[in-house]
């Protein structure tokens, strides 16, 4: 899993009632299956209302192995539609539905869940953490994101 941290924050540290797939009460750490993916998910969320993107916040890129005991898959946008996810609108910020989803595996007892990005081309990982439990997670590399060359890689 691949897992964007704002400078100074744990890799540890959840989100809480922001997210596309965690209500006000559920606390989750936001992850990826790819580097690329995350990082376009937190660049995103940069550039939201900014006319000049904000180039003196520092993040760090973790890699990270997880082992996960009760992980809901829900792999592709077919899977959320059947759920009532609009797939025509995913990539938008309408998170209801999404959280209704994830309040609902948590309360199932899965420790996460796997979904498809709203960002780039591979799955999101969520990690529940009122479930999921820390010693699952073992940080394997960190490496500064340099926002610059990141986004002169991926310019649309």
């Amino acid at each position: 899993m691949w897992r964007v941290v704002r400078e100074g924050r744990s890799v540890f540290d959840g989100s809480r009632g922001a997210g596309r797939w965690n209500p006000n009460h559920l606390s989750v750490l936001y992850g990826s299956a790819e580097a690329d993916g995350v990082i376009a998910e937190i660049h995103f969320h940069l550039s939201q209302g900014q006319s000049v993107f904000p180039s003196r916040m520092r993040h760090a890129l973790h890699e990270l192995q997880i082992s996960t005991k009760r992980t809901l898959v829900l792999a592709d946008l077919g899977q959320l539609t059947g759920l009532g996810v609009d797939e025509h609108r995913y990539r938008e910020m309408l998170y209801g539905r999404t959280r209704e989803i994830a309040d609902a595996a948590a309360f199932l007892g899965f420790d996460g869940l796997i979904a498809p990005s709203a960002r780039w081309s591979c799955e999101t990982i969520v990690l529940f953490l009122d479930t999921f439990n820390l010693e699952g997670i073992q940080p394997l590399t960190l490496s500064p994101i340099d926002w610059v060359e990141w986004r002169a890689r991926h310019r649309r």
